[in-house]
């Protein structure tokens, strides 16, 4: 058994569950490949805010190519920035999708037919993997995050540093969370990466942590880009692992396009 996490920068993740599974998407029963799964890819094009790119305008500096052989595609909000259009039009609309209810509209109106809308609190079984959503970020409507389960490892990943304080705690081979704060003057902060950490390594007890949200080949321009601001570091964010965890923990800064096998067990 084995997972795997590649890095797409910003929100994006291609993970990869290694034990067996059965047919999904079509596949002839008893098919033993990883089970692939995308999560909030922004592979190329242009990342523009509502209500346009004055306001704030994100931009690629390489193009990615969609991963082949999906199982399936993992929505947490409906904004653009997890829930990218040009990228989405880019996957076969025949990929099952799970999604939170925002994303989900999003979706369905690119003509992705098997589509699952999940509140915090419902789960789904999709072959050997079980996603439960959990209560997200508030921007502005309540979005998701996830627990994903299968005998290849367990995951959880939330994209803005929420964590509800009534998911009970249990061993995890993996947390996806940013480590570093992000927000505006005076005091709106959108993702909150320092606080989250402490309370992430205490409830799971990952193995490992993979920093997420801020990575990657990224630019933002537009009137807001100068005033965001990035607080906290790596080199802090590793000291709180040290001083938190029960249990060994690897924190991982990943390279865009690396894959990573994490410990399971």
């Amino acid at each position: 058994m084995s997972l795997k996490a590649t890095y797409f920068g910003a929100n994006g993740w291609l993970l990869e569950f290694g034990a067996p599974h059965g047919p999904m998407n079509g596949a002839s029963a008893g098919s033993s490949h990883p089970l692939r799964l995308l999560v909030d890819p922004w592979l190329q094009g242009s990342l523009v805010f509502a209500p346009g790119a004055w306001l704030l305008r994100g931009e690629r500096s390489d193009a990615l190519p969609p991963p082949e052989d999906l199982d399936l595609l993992l929505l947490t909000q409906g904004i653009d920035d997890h829930c990218h259009l040009p990228s989405l039009s880019l996957l076969p609309r025949k990929l099952p999708v799970v999604a939170s209810p925002a994303a989900a509209a999003r979706v369905r109106r690119l003509g992705f037919a098997q589509v699952t809308e999940l509140r915090p609190g419902e789960s789904r079984e999709l072959a050997a993997l079980t996603v439960t959503a959990t209560a997200g970020a508030a921007v502005p409507h309540r979005e998701n995050g996830y627990l994903l389960d299968h005998p290849g490892g367990s995951l959880y990943l939330e994209p803005h540093g929420f964590l509800p304080a009534d998911l009970p705690p249990r061993p995890l081979d993996a947390v996806i969370t940013p480590v570093m704060d992000l927000g505006l003057p005076p005091a709106l902060t959108v993702v909150h990466g320092r606080r989250v950490l402490p309370q992430l390594l205490r409830r799971f007890q990952p193995r490992t942590v993979l920093a997420s949200s801020t990575g990657g080949q990224v630019h933002y321009g537009g009137l807001l880009a100068g005033l965001l601001r990035i607080e906290g570091s790596m080199a802090e964010a590793a000291r709180l692992v040290e001083r938190c965890a029960s249990a060994p923990c690897r924190l991982i800064d990943p390279v865009p396009g690396a894959c990573y096998e994490l410990a399971v067990g």
